[in-house]
Parts: C-alpha cells; sequence; structure tokens
C-alpha cells in the first residue's frame, strides 16, 4: 500500500475497550497507507469492568500478535516512541471514525500527540462494503489490528 499523496500520508487508528461506561484501554491499533503498524494490547486493564459484549467479541481475540501484550506503562512508552518515529514527510495524519478511539490514544499518551501529526474524523468516508469485504476476507472485527486494517482499506 502506499499514500495516497506525496504530501500526505494518513494512519487509521483503532481501539477496543472495557465498556462505554467505564471506559479503560485494552488494545490500540495504528495502520499507514505505507504499510507501518502499530500494535498492543494493554495487560493491567480492569477485567470486571468488561461489558458482555466485550467478554464475548473482543477478549478471545487477545493474545494473537505474540510479544505485544504489556502494561499501561509499557504500552504508552511505545507508542510515543513508535509516533516520534514516524517520518515528519509526508505529513502524518492520524485518523479515526470514533471519537473514542481518539480519546483512548490521546489519554494513553497524556494528550502529547508529537508535533507535526494533523488528527482527522473519517467516519463519513469509509466504504461499508469495502470494510466488510476486509473482514470477509480476513475475519477479526472487533480486533483493533484488523479494524485499523479495514480502515484503511475502506478509506476513500
Amino acid at each position: 500500500m502506499r499514500p495516497r499523496s506525496p504530501w500526505k500520508c494518513r494512519y487509521f487508528v483503532d481501539t477496543e475497550f472495557t465498556d462505554f461506561l467505564d471506559c479503560q484501554l485494552i488494545s490500540i491499533a495504528i495502520v499507514s497507507e505505507d504499510g507501518r503498524e502499530f500494535y498492543g494490547e494493554c495487560s493491567d486493564f480492569d477485567l470486571s469492568a468488561c461489558s458482555e459484549f466485550v467478554r464475548a467479541a473482543v477478549l478471545p481475540q487477545l493474545g494473537q500478535v505474540p510479544g505485544r501484550s504489556m502494561p499501561g506503562s509499557q504500552l504508552k512508552a511505545e507508542l510515543r516512541a513508535w509516533l516520534l518515529a514516524v517520518p515528519a514527510k509526508p505529513k502524518p495524519i492520524l485518523c479515526f471514525d470514533y471519537q473514542g478511539d481518539f480519546d483512548l490514544l490521546s489519554d494513553l499518551v497524556d494528550g502529547d500527540i508529537p508535533t507535526g501529526w494533523r488528527c482527522e474524523h473519517i467516519g463519513s468516508r469509509l466504504a461499508f462494503d469495502k470494510q466488510e469485504a476486509y473482514f470477509r476476507e480476513h475475519g477479526g472485527r472487533h480486533h483493533a489490528l484488523h479494524d485499523a486494517r479495514a480502515k484503511a482499506c475502506a478509506f476513500l
């Protein structure tokens, strides 16, 4: 996959979290147009805060990416280092279709998104049929990495 523009490169974020009311990060993924990926699972979230949906759809998918489960403090450090390592050119744009995904990412890095990043809500720019085609082919719905890849594929 290549960036659609020589001046900017989009990075699609997705998260999984415990519940809408007691919202704690479970996992986070960022997938770029040029193939860069970040994925991490938080090993110290409160299991008792998980909704029944999360227990059924999200938790069984954890652990699929070896070595990517870690305490929240380590996840924060690794995500921050990854964001800082992204080249400033082409200009990076962090894309999200749900404000909660951006909020959880921002909370994880204490609101310290590196200089030069632009953030953009792209919910209306995702092709539902392309997302569904991704899930039919690859599975993984409600796994942050698969969801982020599906967004990257479905962006118009």
